[in-house]
């Protein structure tokens, strides 16, 4: 049993397993909590759209329908592998399933045949909705399946579960087939494998997409990095005109710490520790130290990659 996390750490773990994640309207509110409570929480479910084009899934998925109020689950997963937060709470999204089920999910033992709809799946689920027709047709991009991996596995390892809380809804309620076109075991094979490393984003920090008021200071000072690594990153050649939308590609490891000693100077660190003096400003810019002298012994700097 485990209380649901915040929407502020559900985000940050999915971020942290390498995620791209864009944040749709007030999902952080969005929820059905009116209709019953959110927790405790015992796993991740996931689920197919149905529908087809990213804008139209995300919408829906937000919305929901008449007879079937949005949130439809917490996150969309679109055939590119990002991550769209529509909702945060209870959602409409697991409906009535078996108890036998959520025993086995509880004690991460193998899963029965779910022949029973007599427990309230909305509760104690988290559901991401992956853009899909559901016809066995329709292909699942490797990206997207990579994503669903990373996305169930950020959640599994902020609550030190293991891939046996990871479901499909076809699993839980009777008549449901989806998710369709691959099969769960060999996605809690994937998370299996992914739980068993620290999280990892490869070559790459995964990307941000810039939203509205956004600077690249305050996007480099949210993400550990720096102007000047974010314009070579990005061969950004007006990096004071960020379009709202525009993806910047972030680094992996971008950041150590460093405790002030007594007689350092911003330049002294930057030449001992990076290389070269000359980078003192990043140092001075990523802590936001506005006076150069003013670091004092003791204090902890976050140092730019070398």
């Amino acid at each position: 049993m485990a209380p649901p996390m915040s929407a502020s750490a559900f985000l940050a773990a999915l971020k942290a397993e390498g995620l791209t994640v864009v944040e749709v309207g007030n999902w952080r509110e969005h929820h059905r909590n009116a209709k019953g409570p959110w927790g405790p929480v015992h796993g991740v479910m996931i689920h197919h759209t149905v529908t087809k084009g990213t804008q139209r899934t995300v919408d829906i998925c937000r919305h929901g329908y008449a007879a079937l109020p949005g949130p439809l689950c917490h996150g969309v997963i679109a055939k590119d592998g990002t991550v769209y937060l529509v909702g945060y709470g209870r959602a409409n999204h697991a409906g009535s399933g078996d108890d036998d089920v959520l025993r086995a999910v509880i004690g991460e033992k193998a899963l029965p045949v779910d022949d029973e709809a007599n427990t309230d799946g909305n509760r104690h689920f988290y559901g991401f909705e992956c853009e899909n027709l559901g016809d066995g047709e329709d292909p699942w991009p490797a990206v997207q399946l990579e994503a669903i991996e990373r996305a169930a596995a950020a959640v599994c390892r902020h609550h030190g579960w293991n891939e046996r809380s990871v479901i499909g809804h076809l699993e839980w309620q009777p008549g449901k087939v989806d998710p369709r076109g691959f099969t769960m075991t060999s996605m809690r094979s994937r998370v299996a494998k992914r739980l068993g490393t620290k999280p990892s984003t490869g070559g790459s920090g995964g990307t941000y997409t810039v939203r509205t008021g956004d600077t690249l200071w305050a996007i480099a000072r949210a993400h550990g990095t720096t102007v000047p690594a974010l314009v070579d990153l990005n061969g950004l050649r007006a990096p004071d005109r960020l379009a709202v939308g525009q993806k910047l590609k972030l680094p992996a490891s971008s950041t150590t710490t460093y405790t002030v000693a007594r007689g350092d100077t911003l330049w002294s660190i930057a030449a001992s520790r990076l290389g070269d003096g000359a980078r003192w400003r990043e140092i001075a810019t990523l802590n936001g130290v506005r006076d150069a002298d003013a670091i004092t012994p003791g204090q902890k700097l976050t140092l730019p990659k070398k």
